[in-house]
């Protein structure tokens, strides 16, 4: 028996609960579904747009490509673009990119404090708010979102969702009872207002977050 399911045996046994026993989680999934959604902002019309716009308003810069295999030139443009290293770490799901052709050295591995650029995916993006939300896990450590002082994130179309509500939803739907470490919401870089109410960027985050969406995917 490993720590984990010891320390569950031992909740069960005080709460009484046979091993194998779903009615709690039943119950408390049927609660879940059953309850009524209070008032909600009316996100309507082009959701990809509304995105983009809001990641804007929250100080990410924005790029638009039509397939995932154009985003390595994506990355390079923008990192010239700024006087960046054109080198990066980025989750396992990206690692088949063609990034050396794009004049980039990216390496497949969660970041550390030395890394400068983390590129991520992301579960899905948030069209009411301009929000990344990111699942942590062992193929999407969320070191690389949040360590690097540049993260640049891929973001297909077609996981923008309205809103938060709808993100979680979906996570149900997709992962079932296997749910994430955590779930991170990254709207544009870190920022603080603390001293005199100044807006200062990069506080304990990311001083850049450039989103890169992916138009056919």
């Amino acid at each position: 028996m490993n720590s984990r399911e010891d320390i569950l045996s031992r909740v069960r046994a005080n709460l009484g609960v046979a091993a194998g026993d779903t009615a709690r989680r039943d119950a408390a999934r049927a609660a879940i579904a059953a309850r009524a959604t209070g008032p909600r902002p009316d996100v309507q019309g082009d959701l990809v747009a509304r995105f983009l716009a809001r990641s804007a308003a929250m100080a990410s810069t924005v790029d638009s490509v039509a397939t995932p295999a154009d985003v390595p030139a994506a990355v390079a443009r923008y990192l010239a673009g700024l006087g960046l290293a054109a080198r990066a770490v980025c989750w396992p799901e990206l690692a088949a990119l063609d990034w050396a052709g794009a004049g980039l050295e990216v390496a497949v591995r969660p970041a550390s404090g030395d890394d400068a650029t983390g590129i991520t995916g992301c579960f899905c993006a948030i069209a009411e708010t301009g929000t990344l939300m990111l699942c942590s896990g062992p193929e999407t450590a969320a070191t690389t979102s949040l360590l690097p002082e540049t993260h640049i994130a891929v973001v297909p179309a077609s996981r923008v969702v309205p809103a938060m509500e709808e993100g979680f939803a979906r996570l149900r739907a997709e992962r079932g009872d296997d749910l994430p470490r955590a779930v991170n919401f990254v709207s544009g870089p870190s920022r603080t207002g603390d001293i005199e109410q100044t807006i200062v960027l990069g506080a304990h985050g990311p001083y850049r977050v450039h989103l890169i969406l992916v138009t056919g995917a």
